[in-house]
């Protein structure tokens, strides 16, 4: 009797009821760390409106130190991810959080470009492992395309963290002078203490999988169990398990590249729109109201392309669309000097970026399971976390050669539009194809 026989001889329960409660149990709080640990990432953007005045930073100095977050990132990443594995995610995921949140606040200390560098640098080695970690930790509880619908949600995270912090962060540059602090100072302090919190209650809220959630029931815990087990027998049988299967798949490292494309813009836009937008001529709050609008309108359509993704099996025409549309925007943003006109192709852009990465993530994480999946994850982040010291940097080094943000803006198309030519070339890794009919 052949598997299909098997199956349909006894079928799988429906784990529907068991998966939306699941989903409404971690996701709204693995959702609101992220938001915390984004706005920590990007602040220093507006922190720098003040800062760079403040320390005499130039736009290549402070374009390396914002960067150098992701080097430190890219260091640890690995590493970080293979040690939750080992030792769980509840508490590694707090450990994370609770010494990002410290640092995060310290570097209201910084005194100079050395010191604002080496604090950077420290930061990213202490959150390094929180994202690709979260995408490990969701192949312990989402089987499938409830995996799709997790990492989505969980990516809204991105445009959320710059819709609320962006106004925030303007508003908290107003209190300088505030206690004999500058407004950057108290930005940095009151922005990174949340992060501090939230991992202490990571030990509380979140479990290391099925079998140790207390909250389900001894059949809901079987369900999702022997789901994702059947899962990942059937990947490690095509894929491989082992850590060496991960770095030996040369689909990995293409993967990789395509993320570090797609972060190179993501985070040079997320780092340099408030010094954009403040070029306009505008305040600080304003600063923070106009640089919250494009991502606004992208966690709707990031939320919709993802839904739209989940349901196709053309997963792949959905990544290089979103990559491509946004290295179009770049484009035209860096044609059109008048403000609105440069805000609505910017915007296109960020749009563009949370849809990419909206449906980008299913893809590693439909083909790698096992120790495969904990360091190949790591791998595709830590690599595509590069894109986050080379976007910024760049930024920074073509705006003080050129004294305008036009040649800057036109790199960064040339670079989302050569990942999405490399991802449509690649295809998709973890898409089964058809087996050939049988005659007779």
């Amino acid at each position: 009797m052949n598997s299909e026989a098997l199956a349909g001889a006894a079928p799988a329960r429906d784990i529907e009821p068991t998966m939306k409660k699941v989903m409404r149990r971690i996701i709204p709080f693995i959702f609101v760390c992220y938001v915390v640990s984004y706005l920590d990432r990007i602040n220093v953007g507006f922190a720098g409106l003040q800062m760079n005045r403040d320390l005499g930073l130039t736009p290549s100095q402070f374009g390396w130190g914002a960067g150098l977050f992701f080097l430190g990132y890219f260091i640890c990443e690995i590493p970080s991810n293979l040690m939750m594995q080992k030792v769980g995610a509840r508490l590694w995921i707090a450990r994370i959080m609770i010494t990002w949140g410290l640092l995060s606040t310290l570097t209201c200390l910084v005194s100079g470009p050395t010191s604002f560098s080496f604090m950077r640098l420290l930061l990213g080695m202490a959150e390094a492992g929180f994202t690709p970690g979260v995408y490990l930790y969701f192949t312990y509880w989402f089987p499938g395309a409830w995996r799709g619908r997790a990492t989505a949600a969980f990516l809204v995270g991105i445009p959320v963290a710059n819709m609320i912090g962006s106004p925030i962060s303007g508003a908290f540059l107003t209190m300088d002078g505030l206690g004999g602090l500058a407004g950057w100072q108290w930005l940095l302090i009151l922005e990174g203490l949340p992060a501090i919190a939230l991992g202490v209650a990571c030990l509380f809220i979140l479990s290391d999988g099925p079998a140790q959630a207390k909250w389900l029931s001894d059949d809901e815990r079987r369900d999702v169990s022997e789901q994702l087990s059947a899962e990942q027998v059937r990947l490690a049988a095509r894929h491989g398990a082992k850590l060496r299967d991960a770095f030996a798949n040369p689909k990995v490292f293409v993967l990789a590249l395509v993320n570090f494309c797609g972060i190179c813009g993501s985070l040079g836009i997320g780092l340099w729109l408030p010094q954009i937008v403040r070029g306009f001529g505008v305040s600080y709050v304003a600063v923070g109201f106009i640089s919250a609008a494009p991502y606004a309108l992208g966690a709707i359509c990031m939320l919709a392309w993802a839904r739209l993704a989940n349901r196709s099996k053309q997963r792949l025409w959905f990544v290089c669309t979103a990559l491509a549309a946004a290295g179009i925007g770049l484009a035209v943003s860096a044609t059109f000097g008048a403000p609105l006109a440069q805000m609505l192709a910017l915007t296109v852009a960020v749009v563009g970026i949370l849809s990419f990465q909206a449906s980008y993530w299913a893809i590693p994480s439909g083909f790698l399971t096992g120790r495969a999946a904990a360091g190949g994850l790591a791998l595709i982040v830590s690599i595509g976390n590069l894109g986050g010291f080379v976007g910024p940097y760049m930024i920074g080094y073509l705006r003080e050669a050129t004294k305008s943000f036009s040649i800057p803006l036109y790199a960064l198309s040339g670079i989302l539009l050569f990942g999405a030519l490399v991802m449509f070339l690649l295809g998709e890794p973890g898409r089964e194809k058809a087996e050939p009919k049988q005659a007779g």
